[in-house]
């Protein structure tokens, strides 16, 4: 299973590596992480993409992270109808002969060409990440000479704001 955890946090040094250091001390894996300003100045969004084995340990994650004194906010949006995107930058592999049917393989995935040089094309694709996930094993034959991808990014749909989790901490 995958939480997927939205916090608020105080945009000051240190304060992403105390957060990860929770994360590795109690041995949970985050799968992807995306950080950035939010719509406050001085606020950070933090979005973690945790693997684990029930909805008991994103609750004890959601816990631990309140203790934290720069993190305002913690959204368990696992469960929420969310607007979820990644990002993905791909540089593949071409020949002359490959050129045209990557192009044919890019267009229904509605991904964009951002960089293209003598032997490789970079692609540029947003979306869910099972499109992403999808994009890729179709490029694959072709050779993927370099992947970065962002991680998801999350947030409540429409006027809903994800309630936080009260944690009750014994």
């Amino acid at each position: 299973m995958k939480g997927i955890l939205s916090l608020t946090v105080n945009n000051r040094p240190g304060v992403l590596n105390r957060i990860t250091n929770l994360f590795t001390k109690r041995n949970y894996n985050i799968e992807s992480m995306t950080v950035g300003p939010s719509e406050q100045e001085g606020i950070s969004r933090m979005t973690f993409v945790v693997d684990v084995d029930d909805e008991a340990v994103v609750e004890q994650i959601t816990k631990q992270l309140n203790k934290q004194i720069e993190v305002l906010k913690v959204h368990d949006i696992t469960n929420q109808t969310i607007v979820a995107r990644e990002l993905a930058l791909i540089k593949i592999l071409v020949t002359t002969q490959s050129r045209a049917e990557i192009y044919s393989v890019i267009e229904p995935f509605r991904a964009s060409v951002i960089d293209v040089s003598k032997d490789s094309l970079t692609v540029q694709i947003t979306g869910e990440s099972d499109k992403i996930e999808a994009f890729i094993e179709l490029i694959k034959p072709y050779g993927i000479k370099e992947l970065a991808r962002t991680g998801t990014a999350a947030i409540a749909r429409g006027m809903q704001i994800a309630p936080a989790k009260s944690a009750t901490i014994v």
